[in-house]
């Protein structure tokens, strides 16, 4: 951006974040972990839209633990030697990743990871589930963009709710209900850059939803119509074929002047 903006070209911009997935407390629990699962791990969690953490009622984190856990197992067995898993891009990172599950590790913060650790001087980190970390933890705080997720857990969906917002505002959110009324109420009173229901990262398939965040996960949108005009510059042309009102309207002043005065002044 600050590149573009030496020469005033517009952009957009696409630009991540901590995007949440909610289970309301009708939702599918296995059916929930299966998409999760997909959805965080697949290339590594290092996907834009990759859900970040998870936000379940209290009485049912349990069950979702166990059903992330199948998933991932059924998956990516054996990740460290999986040839359908993968690498963390490079050191830095594979570094930071580590970084944070250590700091839960000596918070406190209960850490599964599903798989044998990857051998020495290799960058697989095996998928890692940290269950309800502190909020002031770097797992909580950046971009994860890895295979680490955390699981939070609420006591009622308006705390969910008011957890995403009291934080910036997520590329992609995900919602986890059989209700409509649910649906309807968390889409109302939550804002994201893109929303996907009973699943995760397919919705950036539909070549014709726009596709782009809002706030602090970036402006802008891509995808169908919508790429066209934000990669485009709409020239508008004015043609008058004949005289117009305006001509009317110009000094020395009169009754149209007068007129349009009182219509438009009051």
């Amino acid at each position: 951006m600050r590149a573009a903006a030496e020469n005033l070209t517009p952009v957009t911009l696409e630009l991540g974040g901590k995007s949440p997935a909610i289970l309301a407390p009708d939702a599918d629990i296995d059916s929930a972990a299966c998409d999760i699962a997909y959805g965080k791990f697949l290339n590594a969690g290092q996907t834009c839209i990759a859900p970040d953490y998870v936000l379940v009622g209290r009485e049912r984190a349990d069950m979702l633990i166990d059903a992330l856990r199948r998933y991932i197992e059924r998956y990516w067995p054996e990740p460290a030697r999986n040839a359908e898993y993968t690498s963390v891009i490079n050191e830095r990172h594979v570094a930071r990743l580590r970084g944070y599950i250590e700091e839960a590790r000596s918070r406190g913060a209960g850490v599964l990871t599903v798989g044998p650790e990857a051998p020495a001087g290799s960058r697989r980190i095996p998928p890692t589930l940290i269950v309800d970390p502190p909020d002031d933890l770097a797992v909580m705080r950046d971009e994860i963009f890895g295979p680490v997720l955390p699981v939070k857990t609420y006591t009622d969906l308006n705390q969910a709710i008011e957890y995403v917002n009291d934080h910036d505002r997520p590329l992609a959110l995900y919602l986890f209900t059989k209700s409509g009324r649910t649906r309807d109420d968390v889409l109302k009173r939550t804002v994201s850059g893109g929303a996907c229901v009973n699943d995760t990262l397919i919705y950036i398939a539909a070549e014709d939803l726009p596709f782009g965040g809002v706030g602090a996960s970036g402006f802008g949108h891509y995808h169908g119509a919508e790429g066209f005009d934000t990669f485009s510059k709409l020239k508008p042309v004015f043609h008058r074929p004949f005289a117009g009102l305006g001509r009317m309207t110009r000094p020395p002043y009169g009754r149209v002047h007068d007129l349009l005065k009182r219509i438009l002044i009051g």
